[in-house]
């Protein structure tokens, strides 16, 4: 199913913004009441910067009873990064990590060669109504850092690089922007900003990162005269500023960062440059061949077949 939430140009028509390489109308899944829209990979594009997936889940609210149960799965070659709007999320991994992971927090959880995680909605919250709203990408590892050990790392809200000013707030989660920077680990060079503009507010996007989108979160935006509104995914052509501007005000994230070089295949939860790698992936998952996920052994999500 697809979602369309805006009016696409039509046949012939040119957007006035010549930077402007891609608009990516993510797909949106219905996945028991909480809706997930998938903006990477697409068919349009797989990779902007280390950024192979990104999902926008929500917003949602949950009735009492209802939660978020994702059992245990794999990953290799790739980091996931979880950053909330609203809501919680209790993460247990192979490492023996258990973090519920809160509102503008960065958790960046680092598969390398292998590890097992789930994420569950906390049991203690359960009964509760409550929101949820947020985003879960994935970073492909550099060539050399596709095998590296598995770790997992949380970086509060508050230790984050901010840029405030009259015309726009931007909280930079992982990378530098405007002067400010993140403390969050890179193995590549990568970009990720959380921006809100308000009525009239605007700011500049440099060219100094290779790779550069925008994801609309809310509102509307105007690039070179094109507006844009939610849930649009905006690919830039390297190489040119772009200013973004919003009349009513608006928020959207910025993500990118240097190309990565070589060609990511992913299939499943697994991403590598070589694909005999992902098929010795699949039979590790498939015979029982990776870690445990302590606290959360009972179940598992079995491989695709």
């Amino acid at each position: 199913m697809s979602f369309f939430p805006g009016t696409d140009p039509k046949a012939g028509d040119a957007f006035a913004c010549d930077a402007l390489e891609q608009l990516i109308i993510p797909n949106a899944k219905d996945i028991g009441g909480f809706e997930v829209r998938r903006a990477l990979p697409s068919r349009q594009r797989k990779l902007v910067g280390p950024f192979i997936f990104f999902d926008r889940m929500g917003p949602a609210v949950f009735r009492p009873g209802e939660a978020i149960d994702v059992r245990p799965h794999p990953h290799i070659g790739l980091s996931t990064v979880t950053y909330l709007f609203d809501g919680t999320i209790r993460h247990r991994d192979s490492l023996g990590t258990e973090m519920v992971i809160s509102p503008g927090d960065i958790n960046l959880m680092t598969a390398g060669r292998g590890i097992v995680h789930s994420e569950r909605s906390p049991e203690e919250l359960r009964s509760t109504k409550r929101a949820m709203s947020g985003l879960q990408t994935w970073l492909a590892l550099p060539d050399g850092s596709e095998e590296i050990a598995p770790a997992f790392e949380n970086t509060a809200a508050e230790t984050m690089g901010i840029v405030d000013g009259e015309k726009a707030h931007a909280k930079v989660l992982i990378g530098a922007f405007h002067g400010a920077a993140s403390q969050v680990t890179q193995f590549s060079e990568t970009l990720y900003v959380d921006v809100t503009l308000p009525a009239g507010g605007e700011i500049d996007i440099p060219a100094d990162t290779e790779e550069r989108a925008i994801y609309v979160i809310d509102g509307s935006i105007s690039v070179a005269g094109d507006a844009f509104t939610g849930d649009q995914l905006l690919v830039f052509r390297p190489g040119d500023e772009i200013v973004v501007r919003s009349e009513a005000g608006a928020s959207f994230m910025i993500f990118g960062g240097a190309s990565i070089g070589s060609p990511r295949h992913i299939w499943w939860n697994f991403v590598s440059s070589s694909k005999e790698r992902i098929e010795q992936a699949k039979q590790e998952w498939k015979s029982g061949r990776f870690d445990i996920v302590p606290g959360d052994e009972e179940e598992f999500i079995p491989l695709p077949s």
